[in-house]
């Protein structure tokens, strides 16, 4: 459960002073371009990109690596069972590598966005409501407190004797219990900050005004520009190399 810890980029890093709606907007950019296609080419360029920026986003490398294992490891099991099962390495490596590169794109994106910066940009510029945005960051806010709040349960069932049983089902079964007590604090929880945050006054829809106003600035669309260089390049690459295929053609 220590997944739910969000990570904190260096500030200072080039990458953590742009805005988060063009890191958005770039993540997004290469994701659409992995999506379209199912090559070799095209993923593996944009790949060596993103790995190449993971130093400029603040995060260390070694953070990032262990957090996104799980959805690496996903991707490469994806890749191969398509390979074992319709015969083509070459496909199913293109697949395992554009999955790779898609998850790569929105975890360096979301890893590198202060939550509080990010619905600050929601707010003022694509004047998203206020209630939701602030309620998404209080959940995001929150996540921490779930993974506390997993050990605690677990400690206490093990107190209780109830996690003494060895063997695969007892666990799976000790799983969904956990899982279920959690989801109940987590209720309870999220009840109690809605009332206090209605109390204070977040619910009233009039007329607010930004504490932390942001601007969209000059690095912040090169950003933006660098994402599709980099999503015309490889797509240009594949085209030029004869391996570029749209993912619906046969």
């Amino acid at each position: 459960m220590r997944l739910l810890e969000p990570l904190t980029p260096d500030p200072r890093a080039p990458l953590a002073r742009t805005h988060p709606l063009a890191k958005i907007a770039a993540a997004l950019v290469l994701m659409f371009t992995l999506f379209l296609t199912i090559d070799l080419i095209t993923p593996t360029l944009v790949l060596v990109a993103e790995i190449a920026v993971i130093p400029l986003t603040g995060i260390p490398p070694r953070a990032l690596l262990r957090r996104a294992l799980p959805v690496f490891v996903a991707a490469v099991g994806i890749g191969f069972f398509n390979a074992l099962l319709s015969g083509d390495v070459v496909g199913g490596a293109a697949i395992g590598l554009r999955l790779v590169g898609i998850a790569l794109a929105g975890i360096v994106a979301v890893a590198s966005i202060d939550p509080t910066d990010l619905a600050d940009a929601l707010t003022e510029h694509l004047h998203a409501p206020r209630r939701f945005t602030v309620g998404a960051l209080a959940a995001f806010r929150l996540m921490p407190l779930f993974a506390d709040e997993w050990e605690t349960i677990g400690l206490a069932r093990r107190a209780r004797g109830l996690d003494d049983a060895r063997g695969p089902l007892s666990r799976v079964t000790g799983f969904f219990a956990m899982t279920q007590s959690l989801l109940v604090a987590s209720i309870r929880r999220a009840t109690r900050l809605a009332l206090a945050m209605d109390g204070r006054g977040f619910a009233e829809p009039g007329c607010r005004t930004l504490a932390r106003p942001r601007p969209i600035r000059a690095r912040d669309w090169v950003l933006v520009a660098t994402s599709l260089a980099i999503a015309g390049l490889a797509s240009a690459a594949s085209i030029a190399l004869g391996t570029w295929r749209f993912f619906l053609a046969r």
